[in-house]
């Protein structure tokens, strides 16, 4: 589609960024450039309200070391030197290397490596998707976000929609579970503040205090990990007490008696020992709960990302039956509303196209170990959406991957990340405002498309682009390979299966912007949940088919401790190590871009006074974090925002300032109990002050 030939104005656009907003942005356009990013306050959910990641949007797409030019490395990897190249040069190449490769080794010794670094559906599961499926190559198992959480939850209620966004001002209590969402979810701040002004009471459990810890009327910490066991401890007072609805439990559920029964083993005494959180604290709570006419659960990211991080969404994910809160406007529970915008991904993403159905699959929280094999090994990777280097567990062992002379690398970028610096062909990507794309939330319930409102710099190509230049290069189908965008889109969403996108079409998003869903369906969400008894499974056989426990129980971590295993003096690593996101960075995004890097100042750890205090450490000393995957070095920052025991450093920070900074050096590429999820909070580490200087921290 044709880029807008006006140069100056205001063009709607949507933000593409991995956040469930997915806000309406309105750009406005000077000279070719963007001079400021606004809120469109014709969107129905987001309404003009943006945050400050994307308020300095133009600060990235304006970037002044935006790749503008397709390069090959003429150096070692890592060091940085490329010379450039055409793009006739670039797709030859990598065609050729790749029919090579295919008749050396195979095509499974080929792999894509990208996640969601770009929401819009064509830039991440279009075209590419296509492309290497006919190739054959190694397909990615994409679960370094929500696998867990989301198998947790499919468990229990079978399909993956919760409660409404606009329904959650009626609810009377809010129960913030393990999600910082002041940072990651502004607008349901917007509407639990709508709730708040009538009366409700917003409660945030987590391991740190962090914004929205801050912000909620009352804050429970809790050792990391725990949450299974805070949950059972609040359905033993909740059937202890008569608190429960047994008629919709006997309606809409099955196993409600045996979890009734198998309950009773958590009193609060012992959830306490296991949690942190005090007994009194523990039956105020679920008197909160259990009382309120209208009580709903934002179920957050973080306490799924560990070792026992589905049944910890599976488990409180049970809570709103207990109750009946799915028949209340706003009461229920949210972990991902992504199910009711699914689309024709069959159409998008041609599966039929591989020559092999039993390719194998690799997982990409395990891409350290996979780029070790020496049985069939990988010989290639292509890598877009996504900066490996930073974002995926075990970083030093996945850099070793990167560095093989033997393994040809394409990186499809804006910037030269982390990652980029160890290509062989580093292409340059266009951002979300030079495309046209289809964005859907998994918070909200609107479709949006996006049409260009700029000029690509340079030669930067679109994810669709390219393969479909590199499908054609190959000799594939050209009707296939030669798609428009238009006509992806559309194929996207003729997806009769799925009742929510009645009436949702192309011609009306390009009118309107922004399309609701027909949520007509919900009426009778209870009555057709996808779960093997059509009932929400409380008792899950299907858990007990897989080999996991039928009910919910806690399990505790294989790396990190609770209440009652605390660790011995002289234990190696006696501190939980938990890495959440900061404020002005969006995983790896933003990290390169100075205007947020001096809005964050600089990477932190911090740790609690005890924990301090037997270290020799103060406020301000640089200290060096370890365990047996590696270190990296910190700012200390001494406080009390968590319990003893667990130390936090936010943000995913690019290598820089001439020290090795990069969290995820620290943290484990172990999977999570169901979902073969990421276990990137199940980390144990050591602490020490660094000799020299105590530099002050505001210096």
């Amino acid at each position: 589609m044709a880029v807008n030939k006006s140069e100056n104005g205001i063009f709607p656009a949507v933000c593409p960024l991995d956040c469930p907003d997915t806000c309406g942005l309105l750009i406005h356009k000077q000279d070719g450039k963007i001079v400021k990013v606004e809120g469109n306050p014709e969107h129905p959910i987001t309404q003009g309200a943006i945050c400050n990641k994307v308020r300095h949007m133009a600060e990235r797409v304006h970037h002044p070391e935006r790749l503008k030019h397709p390069l090959r490395r003429v150096g070692p990897k890592g060091e940085g030197r490329f010379e450039v190249i055409s793009w006739d040069e670039a797709i030859s190449e990598i065609a050729g290397k790749y029919k090579q490769l295919a008749a050396e080794y195979g095509p499974e010794s080929i792999m894509p490596y990208s996640f969601y670094g770009n929401m819009g559906v064509l830039s991440v599961e279009g075209m590419d998707r296509r492309f290497f499926h006919a190739l054959g190559a190694s397909r990615l198992e994409r679960t370094i976000c929500s696998a867990a959480g989301v198998a947790g939850w499919k468990y229990t209620m079978g399909f993956r929609g919760g409660t409404s966004p606009e329904d959650t001002v009626h609810a009377d209590v809010i129960l913030v579970w393990g999600g910082n969402i002041v940072s990651t979810n502004m607008h349901q701040v917007v509407l639990a503040e709508k709730a708040r002004k009538r009366g409700a009471k917003v409660v945030v459990i987590d391991v740190h205090r962090n914004r929205t810890a801050q912000w909620a009327d009352w804050f429970l910490p809790l050792y990391p990990g725990t949450d299974t066991a805070l949950a059972l401890g609040l359905m033993h007072i909740l059937f202890r007490d008569g608190m429960t609805d047994d008629a919709f439990m006997e309606r809409y559920t099955v196993g409600h008696r045996e979890l009734r029964e198998h309950a009773a083993a958590y009193p609060p005494e012992l959830v306490s020992d296991i949690t942190g959180i005090p007994a009194a604290d523990i039956e105020k709570l679920a008197r909160l709960y259990g009382e309120a006419a209208v009580s709903y659960i934002h179920i957050g990211n973080g306490l799924q990302h560990h070792d026992n991080g589905g049944m910890n969404v599976r488990t409180i994910t049970c809570l709103p039956a207990l109750t009946g809160q799915w028949l209340k406007q706003g009461g229920g529970a949210f972990r991902d509303n992504g199910g009711y915008a699914s689309m024709n991904s069959r159409g998008l993403q041609r599966p039929e196209l591989q020559p092999d159905a039993r390719v194998r699959a690799i997982n990409m929280n395990r891409i350290g170990e996979a780029l070790e094999m020496t049985e069939q090994p990988l010989k290639s990777l292509f890598v877009y959406c996504s900066n490996p280097l930073v974002v995926a567990p075990d970083a030093e062992r996945v850099r070793a991957g990167f560095a093989r002379e033997d393994l040809f690398t394409v990186v499809h970028e804006l910037f030269m990340t982390d990652t980029a610096l160890y290509a062989d062909i580093v292409l340059p990507a266009t951002s979300s405002f030079e495309n046209t794309d289809l964005y859907s939330s998994y918070w909200h319930h609107y479709i949006q498309l996006q049409e260009p409102v700029l000029e690509a710099p340079g030669e930067c190509k679109s994810n669709r682009e390219v393969f479909s230049l590199l499908g054609l290069a190959m000799g594939y189908d050209p009707e296939v390979f030669g798609q428009s965008e238009l006509a992806m889109i559309r194929e996207a969403l003729d997806y009769p299966r799925n009742p929510y996108l009645n009436g949702v079409t192309l011609e009306r998003l390009r009118a309107e912007r922004h399309v609701k869903l027909d949520m007509t369906p919900k009426a009778a969400y209870l009555d057709y949940l996808p779960t093997a008894s059509g009932r929400i499974e409380l008792y899950s056989k299907s858990m007990e088919l897989a080999g996991l426990p039928p009910l919910p129980t806690y399990t505790p971590l294989k790396e990190g401790y609770d209440g009652l295993r605390r660790p011995e003096r002289g234990t190696g690593y006696p501190l939980m190590f938990i890495s959440p996101p900061n404020h002005n960075f969006l995983n790896s995004t933003f990290g390169n871009v100075e205007k947020h890097r001096k809005m964050e100042k600089r990477p932190l750890l911090q740790i609690h006074p005890e924990d301090a205090a037997v270290r020799c450490i103060e406020d301000g000393d640089e200290v060096t974090v370890f365990n047996g995957r590696g270190d990296i070095s910190l700012t200390a920052m001494v406080t009390d925002k968590m319990l003893p025991g667990t130390v936090i450093s936010q943000g995913l920070w690019w290598e820089g300032d001439g020290r090795r900074q990069r969290v995820n050096i620290l943290t484990p590429d172990r999977l999570s109990d169901m979902g073969q999820g990421a276990t990137f909070f199940s980390a144990t580490v050591e602490v020490r002050r660094q000799a020299g200087n105590r530099p002050l921290l505001s210096e």
